[in-house]
């Protein structure tokens, strides 16, 4: 099995596809893809899966952005559970209820990202342990790509967002700096080096690209005092929770929108890396566990040894029992689930048994709605399966680009096709193609009016 990381490399290398009969080995580099060839985190062990639902009843809704602290407080939040449905994807659940991709997928490593079962359970990881740094301003932790926000005018309360960050080879910059603008409705100035980027795959850039579907910092920026690098919005927002931008911190355009009206120019930021995390809740000590991101992962060994000697020290200190080999699992597993470390606390599982229920949405927000082809609609062949699993994966991933591309799978002669559209003219079915080529690695064939069936 590929780790994320894995599939990154291969589609990096893979040569450009001409057939439309994908092999097991492109399905499985295509979600490193998805998002203009990201960096994404590694993918661990299996956690363990939620239990079944018991017969307490379930809660339609559960904070995951604002909360109110108390004196001392650093873990805010509950973990809860919501069951799949037909057609969900993790990210689409992700979203709704303010994680990113990181999040629910290292918390729910036994489901397929894009075509998990139905009927099974998704663990939501809406509990957070805050990073070490002062409650002022924005702090950014970039181990689990979450943005902590303190407003000066409303004092004991956070606002917490999951965040896109810059991948290897273009890293978010680490340390103090501050908000120096504000622009709503931004163009976006394409820098020199992702002219480059492009012109290399065969894809020229304008040197402007105006407010609209097309611009990658969406509706809302705030550039920051480390020169080239913002805080903005995404039409990728499935990028969320990636290692997806040239540096730049990516909201979700729901979340940006908030905290742009609520952030002020001159508000400190501070951006941090901090894998491991302590807090206490009562009377019960918590540790919350990140993989350090690539750029430190060399760094694990003098990072966990920091973590041992300070849970050694408020051991003394305290006069507490820890359990050590508890630790060690907790770091192993790296699913970032604030977990109970004390001797004889309760476990993981013990912890999901206990998570908030909740009834499953209406409808996931900004989940992506197919629209169903006419006779006189332009399509393009994607691609190819034998597997229908494998054409449904395609199919997700595409519908959840930015802006989306609209698919589906379909049945014929045996074999499954990943059919997008509907589009309006063959120019428009040009440029999907060409961000399918560009994306993808796939030559789509466009398919005229009447001909997809």
């Amino acid at each position: 099995m590929f780790t994320l990381e894995e599939k990154l490399k291969t589609s990096m290398s893979h040569s450009k596809s001409t057939a439309f009969r994908p092999s097991l080995l492109i399905v499985c580099t295509l979600l490193s893809s998805v998002l203009a060839g990201c960096q994404i985190m590694p993918s661990f062990g299996p956690s363990e899966a939620p239990p079944a639902a018991v017969s307490s009843p379930k809660q339609e809704n559960i904070e995951s952005h604002n909360f109110q602290l108390a004196d001392g407080q650093n873990i805010v939040g509950s973990l809860a559970t919501v069951d799949i449905r037909e057609n969900d994807t993790l990210p689409d659940i992700a979203r709704h209820y303010g994680l990113g991709y990181n999040d629910i997928t290292i918390a729910n490593a036994r489901l397929d990202p894009w075509t998990p079962q139905p009927g099974s359970q998704a663990l939501l990881p809406l509990r957070f342990i805050l990073p070490e740094a002062p409650h002022k301003g924005i702090v950014l932790n970039l181990a689990n790509m979450r943005l902590f926000f303190y407003p000066q005018k409303q004092p004991n309360t956070l606002f917490t967002y999951p965040v896109g960050i810059g991948r290897q080879g273009w890293n978010t910059p680490m340390g103090a700096t501050k908000i120096v603008a504000k622009r709503a409705n931004p163009t976006w100035t394409v820098p020199e080096s992702i002219h480059r980027e492009h012109a290399e795959k065969g894809d020229t850039l304008p040197k402007v690209v105006r407010s609209g579907p097309d611009n990658p910092l969406g509706k809302y920026a705030m550039p920051l005092g480390f020169p080239g690098y913002l805080i903005h919005g995404t039409n990728k927002p499935y990028g969320i929770g990636m290692q997806i931008s040239h540096g730049c911190v990516q909201l979700y355009p729901e979340d940006i929108e908030v905290l742009f009206n609520k952030s002020k120019v001159g508000m400190p930021v501070q951006i941090v890396h901090q894998p491991y995390l302590t807090a206490w809740d009562q009377d019960m000590l918590y540790l919350e566990a990140h993989e350090p991101l690539q750029k430190w992962a060399k760094q694990k060994p003098k990072l966990k040894k920091k973590l041992v000697g300070e849970l050694k020290r408020i051991s003394t200190e305290q006069n507490i029992s820890i359990d050590w080999e508890k630790v060690d699992r907790i770091i192993e597993r790296a699913d970032g689930i604030p977990t109970p470390i004390l001797t004889g606390s309760p476990d993981i599982a013990e912890l999901t048994t206990a998570a908030v229920q909740l009834d499953h949405p209406e409808q996931l927000y900004g989940q992506p709605v197919v629209e169903e082809l006419k006779e006189s609609d332009w399509a393009l062949l994607a691609a190819t399966f034998d597997n229908e699993t494998e054409a449904q994966q395609l199919a997700a991933m595409l519908s959840h680009q930015g802006p989306p591309i609209p698919a589906r799978k379909m049945e014929k002669d045996g074999v499954y096709q990943v059919i997008a559209g509907p589009f309006k003219n063959k120019k428009e079915v040009k440029t999907v193609a060409q961000r399918i080529r560009m994306d993808f690695e796939l030559d789509a064939k466009p398919l005229k009016p009447g001909k997809v069936n």
